[in-house]
């Protein structure tokens, strides 16, 4: 059917039309007129099959992105592209039989199938590519590069499925049997009876619902070997207990523990709690450690699987211990600093009255270990703070904790104070101030309106400056029509204290005008 290397069906299907040719010359007898059709009918039967097998995948796969949604929901969105494309060249395919039939009394009667003129007519006329041929040739191609295209998206498929899907559709030139180049088209459809045109357009659509369901095997087959990669797993040093005083041996053992950032359990009890807070596929504790002692950790882990809930037991422990061996150190806003702003810093160790403490940007403001932490030249996305400091014995004890460094969130403009989408009186929008706010931040920072633009529908878009409408803007105002919607976009703004910074890009505001 196709250039290149071939199938052993796609051999057997070549060979079978090239005995078809030769019997025709032999004026060809109607019984093998009729296996050509029963043929046709069994390959339609198949791709019934087919069509089942591969909606069952998407069933099913469907369901586990009910269980799994952040693991197989970028799965069943590849597959869903493919399964369009697939439908949609099949599709396709039954219009153009369905066309070449259209005047036949009985479809059933290949024996009347011997002449070639319909497809002929459609693809040939006047020897050269018409309209019907460059139609069918780019629903091909259409087919071919999507799938391909959408297959090579995929890091964890191979990529020989990506061509063979290429190869299987391929429409560059064939070399006939005394080695002449012929047109893909010319060379599979030209002067072919018209029941074999027929089977020969459903073995097509075999190849489609058979290319569809290896893509969807070859995609889970992907996501289980990333899943099994031993690159999913990490060395974890378990010690027989959490606590070891000096001079004791150190006994413990070391397991394989594979991390999945898109696994979530359903549920997480941990002494009686829930716990909600999952990152990189691991289950975040955070409560009191409790008075000194060995102090028990209990709970299980709850997955869905089909319509049933499995359950894994939780069980540890760890040990409060009294002596101070690691220095404290905490952000006073949160567990993360912010670049653009002063962060403030809390930093000491029990016990020890002086430390020493460094890190990019920190700086000390006062007593009782206060300091400022400024992290807006720093490009890393973490920064360590080496703590140090002398017990009174004399022995120095020194730390290192990593904080994360983020950008200070997404802004969103405000129209008098309110965002998103407003009602608002025509006349109020006039006067109002554009502003723009972080909402929900934890930094008592202000935001300065340097301008905006401005859409009224129907009207060219205005460049304001500043944080007001000007005149231009209220012209174009006032021509808006009463519940019309008006557009504030693209706002800019700075920070009031680091006019330097260069904030995210601001969330627009929607005004529906009352009057």
């Amino acid at each position: 059917m196709a250039g290149g290397k071939l199938s052993p069906r796609q051999k057997m299907i070549n060979l079978m039309y090239l005995v078809f040719i030769a019997m025709m010359a032999l004026n060809m007898s109607k019984e093998v007129l009729s296996a050509f059709g029963l043929m046709n009918e069994k390959l339609a039967e198949s791709n019934i099959i087919s069509t089942e097998r591969n909606n069952s995948f998407m069933t099913g796969l469907a369901e586990k992105v009910a269980e799994q949604p952040e693991k197989y929901t970028p799965l069943k969105e590849k597959a869903d592209q493919i399964s369009v494309l697939s439908n949609e060249f099949n599709a396709y395919l039954d219009k153009v039989k369905s066309e070449i039939i259209a005047d036949l009394s009985d479809p059933t009667d290949y024996e009347a199938m011997d002449k070639s003129t319909t497809l002929d007519q459609k693809f040939f006329a006047g020897g050269k590519v018409t309209p019907g041929a460059q139609e069918f040739l780019d629903n091909v191609s259409k087919y071919r590069d999507g799938v391909s295209a959408a297959i090579k998206e995929v890091k964890e498929v191979d990529a020989s499925v990506a061509n063979d899907v290429i190869n299987t559709f391929s429409t560059d030139d064939v070399k006939d049997r005394s080695g002449v180049n012929k047109k893909w088209l010319n060379y599979n459809f030209e002067g072919f009876p018209l029941v074999a045109t027929l089977t020969k357009l459903t073995q097509m659509q075999a190849d489609v619902k058979t290319t569809e369901s290896k893509v969807l095997s070859a995609l889970l087959a992907g996501q289980q070997a990333s899943e099994l990669s031993f690159s999913n797993y990490e060395a974890i040093v378990v010690a027989d207990k959490t606590a070891f005083f000096s001079g004791e041996k150190f006994k413990g053992r070391i397991v394989l523990g594979r991390f999945d950032a898109t696994l979530k359990p359903t549920k997480v009890m941990v002494n009686g709690k829930e716990q909600t807070e999952v990152q990189n596929g691991q289950i975040m504790l955070d409560f009191p450690a409790g008075n000194v002692g060995e102090r028990d950790v209990a709970g299980e882990l709850e997955f869905k699987e089909g319509d049933s809930i499995v359950k894994i037991p939780i069980k540890s422990s760890y040990t409060v211990i009294p002596r101070p061996n690691s220095a404290v150190i905490s952000a006073d806003k949160m567990n993360v600093v912010y670049r653009g702003v002063n962060n403030p810093m809390t930093i000491s160790i029990p016990g020890v009255p002086n430390v020493n403490a460094n890190a990019p940007g920190l700086r000390k403001v006062g007593g009782a270990g206060k300091y400022m932490m400024n992290v807006t030249t720093v490009k890393a996305r973490e920064v360590s703070i080496k703590v140090s400091g002398k017990l009174a014995n004399g022995t120095t004890v020194s730390d290192r904790k990593k904080f994360r460094i983020k950008d200070i969130p997404r802004p969103v403009g405000t129209v008098r104070g309110e965002d998103g989408s407003i009602k608002m009186a025509r006349n109020a929008l006039e006067i109002s101030s554009i502003g723009a706010i972080l909402p929900d931040f934890d930094f008592d920072i202000k935001l300065k309106v340097t301008g905006f633009k401005f859409k009224v529908e129907g009207q060219p878009t205005v460049r304001v400056r500043g944080g007001r409408l000007d005149s231009k803007a209220k012209s174009a105002l006032r021509k808006a029509k009463r519940g019309s919607s008006v557009q504030i976009i693209d706002i800019k703004a700075q920070l009031t204290t680091n006019a330097g910074y260069k904030l995210k890009k601001i969330s627009p505001v929607i005004v529906e005008l009352t009057n």
